[in-house]
């Protein structure tokens, strides 16, 4: 086995990172668990975090990539000899020597299970007929597929079948948040016990947690399940499963709305706080900066950055030892473009929020006793804006999923060969206009992207209802 690292996966990674150590603070913090208690009291807030940190989760597993390499097993070290058999028997023969991730292995049924071309969800026979030479000449006939609907002695029995496994799917389902609940249940108990008595807390809608964790569950597991018998959402052009394409699509989804929020924070906070603090020609030429980069139509500055990438990527193709690294510095580059021309409007917002906060009492009684600028900006101004970042971050989120999708659609986004909600949309304007129409490639990409960015947009209406003051 040989492990391989790309740039993003890096930087999910340390994204996860950066999350631990947040999490960290906010349990030192009583005030700032006192806000995120607020927060998580609402239900659809607790279903919301469920839904993004299902999605996030599943980004994750796909961020880890390697090669099954049977040549090199008795060339590694002890820890490596000994996954790589358990490894080599459990990933098929046809995937060894390719780059696959710990999704990848989960589902690599849907990679090998590849059609001859288009077939609707859970059909049994090619959506469109071909020509057959029989005993009675040439006929035009459905020629079922060879990896869907096996196991039915006959095909009348799919809805039955169906039904049955869903209602395994959904025992199996129930049993595993069961075991969630006993677990987080002692925890519970263990914590009521050692409480401060005297301190009163209002109590978090886990009702909601756990139905909304059963629904997940129960959604993942049918999926997972079914899609050993059938073709769930059907499959594309080439007879690829159209439900593998849109679970590896997460990750690029969640790529573009978490990372580039990392690579515009960096610039809207400094540049923000410059602007408001120090004023004058520092606060002219930050103005003067992003009024100008607001003045270019955003998709065309977008446009235009992505092809000069590509054509370098292009001319330096020997930068890269394979597709994926390549794939890989696209979306890279992609997360940077987008981050570039995205940081405008939150560090307008915090530059007026600094010249406010700068001129109260506190912030004037510390210059009068000699404190130093950045020390009254790392003590007293940065601490008074984090509301105004996060808020502004968690609603970029879902506006970012759309950009990627808008971008992949017009021909300037991530590579045709990362698989992406976007190039999903992108291939299906071809298949709506043939007849009869594919719609399930389509219908596929907007149902997963959906339920993302409405999980992201309502989570995000909670914090801002919260941390706003101004939304009272």
């Amino acid at each position: 086995m040989t492990m391989v690292w790309l740039w993003t996966d890096f930087l999910l990674w340390l994204l996860l990172m950066v999350f631990i150590f947040g999490w960290r603070s906010i349990r030192r913090s009583p005030q700032s668990q006192k806000q995120w208690r607020k927060i998580f009291q609402s239900k659809i807030a607790m279903a919301a975090v469920v839904v993004l940190s299902t999605y996030f989760s599943l980004a994750l597993l796909d961020s880890v990539h390697f090669k099954i390499n049977p040549q090199q097993t008795l060339q590694q070290g002890p820890v490596a000899s000994y996954i790589n058999p358990y490894l080599q028997d459990w990933v098929d023969p046809q995937l060894h020597g390719k780059t696959l991730s710990l999704l990848d292995l989960f589902s690599q049924h849907l990679i090998l299970s590849t059609e001859r071309t288009y077939s609707a969800p859970f059909a049994l026979q090619e959506y469109s007929s071909s020509i057959v030479y029989t005993e009675n000449g040439v006929e035009q006939q459905f020629k079922p597929l060879q990896y869907a609907g096996q196991h039915l002695d006959n095909p009348d029995e799919i809805f039955k079948d169906v039904i049955i496994k869903s209602i395994y799917a959904l025992v199996l389902s129930f049993f595993i948040t069961l075991a969630i609940w006993v677990v987080h249940g002692y925890f519970r108990i263990k914590a009521y016990i050692f409480r401060d008595i005297t301190v009163k807390i209002e109590p978090l809608p886990w009702n909601s947690f756990y139905l909304a964790l059963l629904t997940v569950i129960f959604v993942l597991t049918w999926l997972f399940y079914l899609s050993h018998y059938y073709h769930v959402l059907g499959t594309d052009k080439v007879g690829q499963d159209v439900l593998y394409q849109s679970i590896k699509a997460i990750r690029t989804g969640v790529m573009i709305g978490l990372l580039t929020t990392l690579v515009m924070l960096p610039l809207a906070l400094i540049l923000g706080i410059s602007a408001g603090y120090f004023k004058g020609w520092i606060d002219d030429i930050i103005q003067y900066l992003y009024t100008t980069l607001n003045s270019i139509p955003g998709v065309l500055l977008i446009a235009a950055a992505v092809l000069v990438m590509q054509s370098i990527l292009n001319t330096h193709s020997d930068w890269f030892g394979s597709t994926e690294e390549r794939a890989d510095m696209r979306l890279l580059f992609l997360i940077l473009i987008l981050g570039i021309t995205s940081w405008t409007g939150l560090c307008r917002l915090l530059r007026a929020e600094t010249l406010k906060i700068s001129q109260v009492e506190y912030v004037a009684a510390a210059k009068a006793f000699g404190l130093g600028g950045f020390s009254i900006i790392r003590r007293h101004i940065m601490p008074n804006l984090m509301h105004l970042v996060l808020i502004a971050l968690v609603l970029d989120f879902s506006g970012l999923v759309l950009a990627e999708a808008v971008l992949s659609y017009v021909g300037v986004g991530v590579d045709p060969t990362t698989p992406s909600w976007g190039n999903m949309i992108n291939q299906a304007r071809l298949e709506m206009a043939r007849e009869p129409m594919v719609w399930w490639s389509l219908a596929s990409a907007f149902g997963f992207m959906f339920i993302l960015v409405l999980a992201a947009n309502l989570f995000s209406d909670r914090v801002q209802w919260v941390l706003d003051p101004r939304a009272h």
